[in-house]
């Protein structure tokens, strides 16, 4: 029993220990994998009761009518028209793998009821049953893959220690952030993630050539697998120089990476035009350095370099490849000279996070690649990971909040951490201890000060009154989303984009200009005030960050008021 104990103090806590004795007492331990999977299936479809991305916001709703419109492309149309039809309307961005996935998925469902996925016909659909069949999907999709990928891993690397397997497994699964985000949210990021840990269990097992399959299919599903490129390939390039038939293996890795990609992009060989567009289509750069307001460098920088109004797109793309680069050679480095399971793990942290802090196009849920590692390591690196997770769950808050996911957001935190320490902290070190109270305390701050604390308004945009501190592109969500209203004093703005005047729930579109009246009455003198107080600074910067251009200069000088719903 000694030699399962944990080692690190901060575990020692933990109520899966006295959970896991009482098993051990009762000669039922065989049963742990049963009841951890079923708790972890129950804290999943809890999750899923609650509303997604773009729940009942039309136009153009969100993130889960781009998954269920995928299925509606993909069983419909013909492999050349995948990444081409229209595209205004969540145009397929994502590799083959999820493409083939996305018609899989629409496939079973059609069968159920076709209306479903009838092309064109079903945008927005929204019924309570299409809804549990999409819910059942993601669930189904982590069932096959993730799940068991989690439990071949503590297998692995914890073997006959039960405690250290068992405690592994339920922290990994329970990690809230990818539980909010493919469960509330709505993703299949888990099919990713499960491919990459299968690609980590065959490696650990020196099943190298299968783990590369299992990591191009992980890079076939979603191109952000590219954050684990590099700790990946120094991995296995060691192992090339220090294996007894290395150079067998190089052979077999290269033939097996090539093998791969190919049957995953095979619809499209035939033409370079087909696989231009695929291409195209996967990895957007004109989209810009980054997207909404993400922790990373570039948006930190931002506040203070406007480095998108002094370079030009391609002057950022270098930039971000050059930084990145810079920040993982010494990891790669160090790995493909002394490859060991524990650095790869270690390796796969410091590159992914290295790529969502510098690299080009990263969203804020790209924090979910850097997570997974850093929860692989949760009983070598306890305190790190739990500061880690509960970070990056912060870093989401805006997100989840955006889609009323607040209270799972609240509970599924504190549920994974009681887990973790049964709300009890014996840490040895005063320093770590008093850096670890004091980023929750400030934390805990936030979010009370959020919660009960009038934020000043500011303007943003095109003079939209947003909470302070809301970026340009997250007013413009929420404006899109239904959760602010606009009016526009005097004529309309002729060169508003169609594509974004047709998205705003409130108001008329006419020939690409947005006129409304119905928001007047929501002003009254404190907001008005607010709006004066801050309009000349802050409107002229966030017309400045925008990416809509005024026709002239009459047009940037018209008002343009909003005010949270």
């Amino acid at each position: 029993m000694s030699k399962e104990a944990p080692t690190l103090s901060l575990l020692a806590n933990s109520p899966i220990r006295p959970s896991l004795q009482h098993l051990v007492q009762n000669h039922t331990l065989w049963t742990a994998p049963i009841i951890i999977l079923l708790f972890a299936l129950v804290v999943r479809w809890s999750i899923a009761l609650n509303p997604y991305s773009g729940y009942n916001t039309p136009p153009m709703y969100g993130d889960y009518e781009a998954q269920r419109h995928w299925m509606e492309i993909t069983l419909h149309l013909p492999f050349s028209k995948w990444y081409t039809y229209d595209l205004q309307w969540w145009g397929l961005d994502y590799p083959p793998l999820t493409a083939y996935h996305s018609w899989l998925c629409g496939l079973i469902g059609s069968k159920i009821n076709p209306a479903w996925f009838a092309l064109d016909e079903s945008r927005g659909l929204e019924s309570a049953e299409s809804k549990l069949f999409m819910r059942s999907t993601v669930v189904l999709s982590e069932l096959l893959i993730y799940i068991p990928a989690v439990f071949a891993f503590c297998q692995t690397l914890y073997g006959n220690a039960y405690f250290k397997k068992y405690t592994a497994t339920v922290l990994i699964l329970l990690q809230p952030a990818l539980i909010l985000i493919d469960h509330g949210h709505f993703q299949f990021n888990h099919l990713m993630l499960g491919f990459t840990l299968w690609a980590i269990n065959c490696f650990f097992t020196s099943h190298f050539v299968a783990g590369a399959f299992f990591f191009c299919a992980a890079l076939g599903f979603k191109q952000m697998a590219l954050y684990y490129a590099p700790a990946v390939f120094a991995f296995l390039l060691g192992r090339c120089f220090t294996e007894r038939a290395g150079c067998w293996l190089f052979i077999q890795l290269g033939l097996a990476v090539v093998f791969s990609l190919g049957l995953l992009f095979l619809p499209w060989l035939g033409s370079l035009q087909d696989l231009a567009q695929v291409v195209h289509r996967v990895f957007p750069v004109a989209r810009g350095l980054y997207e909404d307001k993400v922790a990373n460098v570039w948006c930190a920088i931002n506040v203070v370099i406007k480095l998108r109004q002094i370079l030009s797109l391609e002057s950022t793309v270098r930039l971000s490849l050059l930084t990145t680069l810079l920040a993982i050679l010494p990891t790669a480095v160090h790995l493909g000279l002394r490859p060991s399971r524990k650095r790869f793990l270690y390796a796969l942290v410091n590159t992914s996070l290295s790529f969502y802090l510098f690299s080009f196009q990263v969203h804020e849920k790209s924090i979910l690649l850097p997570l997974l590692p850093a929860t692989l390591l949760v009983l070598e690196e306890p305190t790190a990971t739990a500061l880690f997770v509960n970070t990056a769950m912060f870093s989401m808050f805006p997100l989840l909040k955006r889609e009323d996911l607040v209270l799972p957001y609240f509970i599924t935190i504190l549920l994974w951490n009681w887990l973790l320490t049964g709300f009890k902290w014996s840490q040895k070190n005063a320093i770590e201890s008093f850096t670890t109270v004091a980023i929750y305390g400030l934390f805990l701050l936030w979010h009370l000060s959020e919660a009960f604390l009038e934020p000043p308004a500011v303007v943003t945009g095109l003079g939209l009154v947003t909470p302070l501190g809301v970026g340009v592109k997250t007013t413009w969500k929420n404006l899109l989303e239904g959760q602010c209203g606009i009016v526009s004093l005097g004529e309309g703005f002729e060169s508003l984009p169609v594509r974004i005047a047709a998205k705003v729930p409130q108001g008329s579109l006419e020939h690409g200009q947005f006129t409304s009246s119905e928001w007047l009455d929501r002003g009254d003198d404190r907001v008005m005030a607010k709006f004066t107080q801050y309009a000349i600074a802050a409107a002229r910067q966030a017309l400045d960050d925008a990416d809509w251009k005024p026709k002239d200069v009459q047009e940037k000088e018209r008002t343009v008021q909003a005010w949270v719903v």
